[in-house]
């Protein structure tokens, strides 16, 4: 599944000061698969950062091309600063793609539930939350806070969760694009 479109993590109009040809680049990542990219913007264009960009296929406004997929270990600092407001903006402008998952994730096996694949949460907090999406599917990360107690901020766990799996730090992967071969939940 390829991105069509990305949120700009940082704009080097310069390029790296490491390569040889400097031409401008910029840093983004895609709001779909949460996959690192590296794009070549047209030129006479600037950009701002978070700003959403169209890199699918067709006309794209302000980029030419996807020039290929980025390393987590690649980001500059900007971009590493501007990657947790990313996912928070992707995660905010579809908000019920995140509240299925905690309305519809099931067990991966006998001992494992995906949702215990999400930080700060537990089987305590797992058999909650499956209870009270029987009685009625959740309908806002607050309704989730309220209704399972002792719960930190689901809006933040999945946050954290989609970092961690940008970084390549999962061993199974529920949002993000595995950088190389993984398990796929």
């Amino acid at each position: 599944m390829k991105e069509e479109n990305a949120l700009v993590l940082d704009y080097l109009p310069e390029g790296r000061y490491t390569d040889y040809k400097r031409n401008p680049i910029v840093q983004g990542l895609g709001t779909s698969r949460f996959t690192l990219l590296e794009l070549i913007p047209k030129a006479g264009t600037s950009f701002v950062n978070l700003e959403q960009v169209f890199v699918g296929k067709g006309d794209r406004e302000k980029i030419t091309l996807v020039k290929r997929v980025l390393k987590p270990s690649e980001l500059t600092n900007e971009a590493k600063a501007n990657l947790e407001p990313a996912v928070e903006k992707i995660v905010d402008s579809d908000i019920s793609r995140f509240l299925n998952f905690y309305n519809k994730a099931g067990s991966l096996s006998v001992r494992l539930h995906q949702l215990e694949l999400l930080p700060s949460i537990g089987k305590k907090h797992v058999q909650s939350i499956v209870k009270e999406r029987e009685k009625k599917p959740f309908e806002s990360f607050k309704e989730i806070s309220e209704r399972i107690s002792l719960l930190p901020n689901p809006k933040r766990i999945i946050i954290q969760r989609i970092i961690s799996e940008i970084n390549g730090e999962e061993k199974y992967y529920l949002f993000a694009r595995p950088m190389t071969p993984q398990k796929r939940v």
